[in-house]
């Protein structure tokens, strides 16, 4: 099985960051390409990911880096929260564009109307929500800020 076209983007960028010198870029995409190898290889069998899993191990670096550089500000000790931040920006450039406050207040808003029309409300219906809205939002906001808007949305 190829490469996925992202992962072949990959590699092709870290190429061109070496040659510019790139120390930020370059590193944080060898840090990236080398999650997708462990990724597949991991398991019982070697295998190729697809192009929705390479954009989730991306996906979950990118959550590593934004909790680091919260965990680094809060220490204060912004140099390494800067460096975070900017492997940050790098791997956002590869993954699908954020969903903004008010597209993923509506799409929790559509969820919780047709689990409502069911007659399940309140916060116990949270998982019910939870499990329309996971597969709209796919990969366009993260799991901890979908949760925060159904919580806000079911106790209204």
């Amino acid at each position: 099985m190829p490469d996925s076209d992202l992962k072949s983007r990959l590699q092709s960028d870290l190429t061109e960051a070496i040659r510019a010198r790139d120390e930020v870029r370059s590193a944080t995409l060898r840090m990236a390409l080398t999650a997708i190898r462990a990724a597949e290889v991991a398991g019982k069998s070697a295998r190729t990911l697809s192009e929705d899993e390479v954009e989730g191990v991306l996906g979950h670096e990118a959550k590593k880096r934004r909790e680091a550089a919260t965990a680094y500000t809060d220490a204060a000790r912004p140099e390494r929260a800067e460096r975070e931040n900017a492997e940050l920006a790098v791997l956002q450039g590869y993954l699908p564009q954020q969903l903004s406050d008010e597209e993923l207040s509506g799409i929790v808003a559509d969820a919780v109307a047709e689990v409502s029309a069911a007659g399940a409300a309140g916060p116990a219906a949270m998982g019910r929500v939870m499990k329309l809205v996971q597969p709209r939002v796919a990969r366009r906001a993260e799991g901890g800020r979908v949760a925060t808007e159904v919580r806000r949305q079911l106790s209204s």
